[in-house]
């Protein structure tokens, strides 16, 4: 029977070897994640962690999954790759606090066409980072090379954040009219509204080399890679002070959108605008891109990352102990008897 020329794995655009290479590259920045609970490191087919180490009694488990959008899009065309792994973790771990859930373990999936070991492995250890800086463990994931699925040096990502919380401590909690909305500031974009970031650029002729129109002192596309605030380790501490009825993550869909999901039935809230001025990129956009304040309102954070509701005598402790924390924090509202978010005053002016 005549014998054929082999054809191999490698031939068909799969790097095992490469694989190999970026799980033993890796290892080193998921081992400084561990902590009390986390019972192997990468390589196996699945990852354990032990509750019971990590202090739960009688816990709830809690997930959140989610991606970084299209901010990939600015970090692949410009090879800045540090930060998107931090947005990673945060997108899924700000959204677990909200519940009320301490993260424990985090799971990634980076997928891309052709593996670049170096590439990958500054996107994990962005990961390893936030896993670090928001106290969960990073126990696992899965590197997907698959050839003709992905244009030359694109990747995607995904994130899987797991944590939990003793039974009857789920947030939110029943809001009461007059509650305090404390909103902490934001550190940028952070992950959401990057389709339409990308097409007021486009609009004004910029390229992601040249000057931000909002800081001369950056490049564009590194003002907009700015990774999304951590705010886990802060709303744990106020959670565990008492302080805290409900936390809104504010991302896609801004304060309009993201407050009325930890309200009460028949709840909203009123926001006053002047209590906090909104960073330079988000006036930059709304100026570019024509925008009004109630379309950026419901579209961009606008400068607040993440708030929390609290009872009225209590605002003023949690505002310190947040304070305290390292987070600047503006008392942006209340909580009122009517549905919806009403929004009165101005912004201060820049």
């Amino acid at each position: 029977m005549a014998s054929r020329n082999g054809i191999t794995y490698r031939d068909a655009g799969v790097d095992i070897d490469a694989g190999n290479e970026l799980v033993d590259r890796i290892k080193p920045a998921a081992k400084a994640t561990d902590r009390p609970g986390t019972m192997s490191g990468l390589g196996g087919f699945g990852a354990l962690f032990d509750l019971k180490a990590a202090g739960y009694s009688d816990p709830i488990l809690v997930g959140a999954t989610d991606g970084v959008g299209t901010k990939l899009r600015i970090a692949i065309d410009t090879g800045e790759l540090s930060g998107v792994g931090v947005d990673l973790v945060a997108m899924c771990v700000n959204d677990l606090v909200c519940q009320g859930a301490e993260p424990l373990f985090f799971l990634d999936y980076f997928a891309t066409g052709k593996l670049s070991v170096d590439e990958a492995a500054t996107v994990v250890e962005g990961i390893a980072a936030g896993c670090r800086d928001s106290g969960c463990a990073l126990i696992g994931g899965e590197t997907a090379e698959m050839p003709g699925m992905y244009a030359p040096g694109d990747f995607d990502l995904a994130g899987f954040a797991v944590g939990a919380m003793e039974r009857g401590a789920a947030l939110p909690a029943p809001t009461e009219p007059g509650d305090v909305i404390l909103g902490l500031a934001s550190d940028g974009i952070h992950s959401n509204g990057f389709s339409l970031v990308r097409k007021i650029a486009e609009v004004e002729g910029l390229n992601w080399a040249d000057a931000a129109p909002f800081n001369d002192q950056q490049t564009l596309g590194e003002g907009l890679l700015t990774p999304t605030r951590l705010y886990v380790k802060p709303a744990l501490a106020a959670i565990r002070a008492g302080h805290v009825r409900a936390l809104a993550h504010i991302t896609g869909g801004g304060l309009t959108e993201n407050l009325p999901r930890v309200f009460a039935d028949g709840h909203g809230a009123e926001i006053d605008l002047s209590t906090w001025t909104p960073l330079p990129e988000f006036r930059w956009l709304m100026e570019a891109g024509g925008m009004t304040a109630a379309e950026a309102l419901r579209t961009l954070n606008c400068g607040i990352g993440m708030c929390v509701v609290c009872p009225a005598d209590q605002a003023e402790a949690c505002e310190a102990l947040l304070t305290a924390e390292g987070e600047t924090v503006y008392r942006i509202g209340h909580v009122t008897a009517e549905p919806g978010v009403a929004y009165v005053n101005d912004w201060p002016a820049a």
